[in-house]
């Protein structure tokens, strides 16, 4: 018999038929299958899976002598080194949440983030321990310090070191304090390209599916040896520091995402694996052309971020890469979707192929929910792949919501669906491909202008290294393109030649009216900060008007 009763619908905890969904759970099994295989490499350091558990057991342990708990909050301001890699399984698994902090930000933009999330205590590296210690006195809430001596042995902060702190910890096993799958496991807080950044809530059933649903996408095996430059602190290394541990697969730490170390590593070690932002694709294939390189084995790489451009992933896949492109956000626990290759494609020349590895594709195993809407009206657009629309989302691997932001949490589920503010188009084949952002989108005298497509065929120009297309005014037209260019090292290009190498390549209206050389600003993940573009042109604009 059915009934509508919720609280006797209600999941128990643990029965014969049920198991609640959480990643700290993926450990304990492969602790079990590969006691004695390596886990853990970092340097000099080697790891077993079953010591990898026992420091996990013993920082849980440790946590919990301090008096931190259930609903805690606890702050990493670590880069990709063994204790970052250790905190997401330990953190979680005594009902605690995880704070991974941007090891790049700002002393004022460290401290909001920890002060908003309630962080209880603080583990800070001690190249970042300093910058912690200059804000130490307006963190109110933090009762725990520790210091994480990689670099040297100093101690920044007053606290402990963290291995003291870990031997303080027993080695007993942890049993999962999580009775509800929908408990929050983790708080990231996005770039904050405008305004204060906001703190995305992930609980364990969405940590647990897209772990493994990456492993799906990744075709991972025990046999995987995963390199970290993806980092730890952005969308918690987009679950991999879960779905590594559960393939019994090998976790290979990293300080500095650094193209001669990555290369080195993947020779010494046998990296099979890695994920990568667009920008440090651009700094591995740079290397690799400036060096003449070429990848001892295949090696797979998965990128997101901003769509990368087809000659990037044409570049990497020369050398004998192998390069898989996903999409998503952080309030999605970073790729929400894969370009799925097909057989059919494995014939296409070698810039066809890479133009179609660039699209966006369709939903994750585990998400299966994407659609291409418009916003106002919310149905779906055309699948003709010219009609614009926002990407849209929903399913497991949604966000629960921004810490402490019930309005921003509204706005951004409104109609019943996450709304990414980017905009695209689907294919006839029901692949998505990105055109824009909401913000970025160049309307130039009526025309929808993307600045995606003039940046992709910027970039197939062989002195071009990096670009970034924003509208700017103009007195005819309200707004034209204008590019903002990194050359590659030792060329000499002039702005009128990149001019007519777009207008030979796209349609001539398309092709940008003004040429700016440069460095690019970018975020502390990497991510270029078209909005400070903007802001300069736009303010020029307005004191000459005025």
């Amino acid at each position: 018999m059915l009934t509508t009763n919720k609280e006797e619908q209600k999941m128990p905890e643990q029965s014969v038929n049920y198991d609640l969904l959480s990643p700290v759970k993926f450990l304990n099994r492969s602790a079990e299958v590969y006691p004695d295989k390596v886990a853990v490499i970092y340097g000099d350091q080697r790891r077993t899976y079953s010591e990898f558990q026992e420091r996990v057991f013993r920082l849980a342990n440790a946590l919990k002598k301090n008096n931190i708990g259930k609903g805690d909050k606890v702050a990493f301001v670590c880069p990709n080194i063994p204790p970052m890699l250790e905190a997401h399984h330990a953190v979680p698994l005594i009902g605690a949440t995880l704070v991974s902090v941007n090891i790049r930000l700002s002393a004022n933009e460290i401290a909001y983030i920890i002060d908003h999330s309630d962080a209880k205590a603080v583990f800070a590296d001690n190249e970042f321990g300093g910058t912690v210690a200059s804000i130490q006195s307006s963190l109110t809430k933090v009762e725990t310090y520790v210091n994480i001596c990689d670099i040297d042995d100093s101690k920044p902060l007053e606290g402990a070191d963290y291995e003291t702190f870990l031997a303080s910890g027993s080695n007993e096993p942890v049993e999962s304090a999580i009775t509800d799958e929908r408990e929050i496991a983790t708080i990231n807080y996005t770039s904050g390209t405008t305004g204060r950044p906001k703190g995305v809530m992930y609980h364990h059933r969405g940590a647990y599916l897209n772990a493994i649903g990456e492993q799906l996408e990744f075709n991972t095996s025990a046999d995987s040896v995963y390199l970290w430059t993806l980092p730890m602190f952005h969308c918690n290394g987009w679950c991999f520091t879960w779905g590594i541990t559960a393939m019994g697969a090998t976790h290979v730490c990293l300080r500095q995402v650094i193209p001669e170390e990555i290369y080195g590593l993947i020779d010494s070690v046998g990296v099979t694996h890695l994920c990568a932002a667009p920008t440090i694709l651009i700094g591995m294939s740079a290397y690799a052309k400036e060096n003449q390189l070429k990848l001892p084995h295949r090696l797979e790489i998965m990128t997101a971020g901003a769509p990368p451009a087809p000659t990037i992933i044409q570049n990497m896949e020369s050398i004998g890469a192998n390069i898989t492109q996903t999409y998503g956000l952080t309030e999605v626990y970073g790729p929400h979707s894969v370009c799925q290759w097909q057989r059919k494609w494995d014939d296409l020349e070698p810039m066809e192929k890479a133009r179609l590895k660039a699209r966006q594709g369709v939903a994750f195993i585990i998400a299966q929910y994407m659609d291409v809407m418009n916003p106002e009206t919310m149905e779906p657009v055309p699948r003709d792949g010219k009609t614009m629309g926002e990407i849209v989302m929903r399913g497991n691997n949604v966000m629960l919501g921004y810490y402490k932001d019930p309005d921003t949490t509204s706005e951004a589920f409104k109609g019943g669906w996450f709304h990414s503010g980017d905009l695209a188009v689907i294919h006839p084949d029901n692949y998505v491909q990105i055109m824009d952002r909401k913000k970025d989108i160049i309307i130039s005298g009526g025309e929808n202008i993307s600045t995606v497509e003039i940046e992709n065929v910027l970039y197939t120009h062989p002195d071009v290294l990096e670009v970034a297309v924003i509208a700017v005014p103009d007195p005819k037209w309200g707004e034209v393109p204008k590019a903002f260019v990194v050359p590659q090292n030792g060329s000499d290009l002039e702005a009128a030649t990149l001019v007519d190498f777009c207008k030979q390549n796209i349609a001539r209206f398309k092709a940008p009216k003004h040429i700016e050389f440069g460095e690019l600003p970018k975020t502390a993940t990497g991510k270029i900060q078209k909005f400070k573009l903007r802001e300069k042109e736009w303010k020029d604009h307005d004191r000459m008007v005025n």
